[in-house]
């Protein structure tokens, strides 16, 4: 997948994949900076959001980030958190976010499916992990990928006024 794969569908625009690079890290921080994003993340200000972009993105040189485009513009990346050790190396959580512009367009599904297709074939992985906060409307995307869940923690983040849960989830390749 080192050249844009065009995935075509005749009611949505074509979307393409490419590997991710350094450079991606400003469309990432913009889209982790859109309204209501946090929500579904655990950073809660600037400096968090610039630490969690750089791990992102230092995945790139390992060829474990895609990056969606919509006619041609970043809207949306992939990562997979590889494991150093040997014994860990059949799995790995993943990441995902897409442009709130362009939800519901493909985008998500298209990159679920080309790192599914890059952990299998690259990476030799055997299971993708993700995780995800309860009432997030992405869990039904992971369901129509594939994902079922395999657990529940009950108090993973502390809001102000409460506590949300995540769902922990996998993906058998």
């Amino acid at each position: 997948m080192t050249s844009p794969k065009a995935l075509h569908n005749p009611k949505k625009a074509p979307i393409s994949l490419r590997d991710g690079c350094l450079e991606d890290k400003e469309h990432l921080i913009s889209w982790l900076k859109e309204p209501d994003v946090l929500n579904w993340y655990p950073m809660y200000n600037d400096a968090e959001i610039q630490d969690a972009a750089n791990y992102w993105i230092s995945f790139a040189e390992k060829k474990a980030l895609l990056v969606a485009e919509y006619e041609g513009i970043p809207c949306g990346l992939v990562n997979l958190y590889l494991q150093s050790s040997k014994k860990l190396a059949h799995h790995a959580l993943l990441a995902i976010i897409v442009s709130e512009k362009l939800r519901g367009k493909g985008v998500g599904t298209a990159l679920l499916e080309g790192i599914k297709q890059r952990a299998k074939e690259t990476f030799r992985m055997e299971m993708l992990l993700l995780e995800v906060y309860d009432k997030n409307p992405a869990i039904r995307l992971y369901e129509r990928c594939g994902f079922r869940k395999y657990g529940f923690q009950k108090q993973f983040i502390r809001e102000p006024n409460q506590y949300v849960g995540k769902h922990l989830m996998q993906l058998d390749l």
